[in-house]
């Protein structure tokens, strides 16, 4: 008696002429249509200053936490990374669970803004932000979270401000000890690059050149892209995903010169806020003052920031009730993509909620 046929090469056979097929077809719209990302939920502007972009985003439930979370984005990115797509938006998933949401955001600055430092953004700009949430909310307690350069600003912030209006500080792949930043010291070098020259010059730091620096961190990392977008291109959600993240990194924003000056000089090449030296306003930076509650979530691998630039972070905090977890992913990943809904997502509302009564 002959054995049936083993289906499975036949089975495997199908299942590879049905990917070819469709990387086919999805390979033409991705390169015959402009990707689309952003503006999944509602949201209102509140505050429009110059750069400065407050929003609120419109409550999905009926019960929120009295605490609103007011969420602060980088400075070099526009912030609909937290919104990017359905199933894949930060904001609607923290909506759904009760949180109530704000975003601060940073539009390009004008030429007239190059003059912008740290104090604008600490002592100003996000101030400001929390007294417009405050009204808008009729709560006196905010929770921040930051953002990358985004969490930098809140922790500055936070050194400055100890005893409130802030509740709990959440920073995502934040920086502390710059001289652990390797390619990023050697191109900073003073020997190498002329800071006052470079500002004084251009003005803005152009946003062509932070894409370059990051892609000569990962130098393959274009090739690999491509690689995995060809492997993927038969599954939908991985595409959509894939063109919603690459038309935001598309977006980077230029930064003012006065800010970019003052980032390299005092916050990359001395090290400063590491060395519990630095001072906003002729105001010491302290971050052993934090008391609030603290989380900081870094990704395994970052290559922007590496967990040896944020490792030390959390140790520096003052808080008695903080918390580092590293979770799998890269920069981008931690907060946007499949992986981030599975793992970041949910810790971040199992650690804020129970803080946000």
């Amino acid at each position: 008696m002959t054995a049936p046929a083993d289906p499975a090469p036949i089975d495997r056979l199908r299942q590879g002429v049905e990917r070819a097929v469709q990387r086919n077809i999805k390979g033409w719209e991705y390169l015959s249509s402009p990707g689309k990302a952003g503006g999944v939920s509602k949201r209102e502007l509140l505050v429009k200053r110059g750069t400065m972009n407050l929003f609120h985003y419109e409550p999905i439930v009926e019960e929120i936490y009295r605490t609103p979370l007011l969420m602060v984005m980088a400075t070099s990115n526009p912030s609909y990374v937290f919104d990017l797509l359905p199933g894949q938006s930060l904001v609607a998933y923290l909506l759904e669970r009760g949180h109530d949401i704000y975003v601060l955001e940073w539009s390009k600055p004008s030429r007239e803004e190059n003059r912008l430092r740290f104090e604008d953004y600490v002592l100003d700009f996000i101030p400001a932000s929390i007294a417009a949430v405050q009204r808008h909310s009729g709560e006196q307690n905010v929770s921040i979270a930051g953002y990358c350069m985004g969490g930098l600003l809140s922790l500055l912030y936070a050194s400055l401000h100890p005893t409130g209006p802030l509740s709990n500080l959440i920073c995502f792949t934040t920086p502390f000890n710059f001289s652990k930043f390797g390619a990023w010291n050697v191109w900073s070098d003073p020997k190498y690059f002329d800071v006052d020259q470079f500002v004084d010059t251009v003005g803005q730091f152009p946003p062509e050149m932070f894409v370059a620096a990051v892609d000569m961190l990962r130098p393959v990392g274009r090739v690999t892209g491509a690689v995995q977008l060809w492997d993927n291109l038969w599954n939908d959600d991985f595409v959509k995903t894939k063109r919603a993240l690459d038309k935001w990194s598309a977006d980077t924003l230029p930064l003012p010169g006065e800010l970019f000056r003052q980032a390299a000089k005092e916050i990359i090449i001395a090290n400063k806020l590491y060395e519990g030296t630095l001072t906003i306003g002729g105001r010491p930076i302290d971050v052993g003052a934090i008391k609030v509650p603290f989380l900081h979530l870094v990704a395994e691998h970052d290559h922007i920031v590496p967990y040896e630039v944020a490792r030390e972070l959390v140790g520096r905090v003052g808080s008695t009730d903080k918390e580092e977890v590293m979770l799998k992913g890269g920069h981008v990943s931690l907060i946007a993509g499949a992986g981030a809904v599975k793992r970041m997502w949910p810790k971040l509302d199992e650690w804020l909620a129970p803080r946000a009564v």
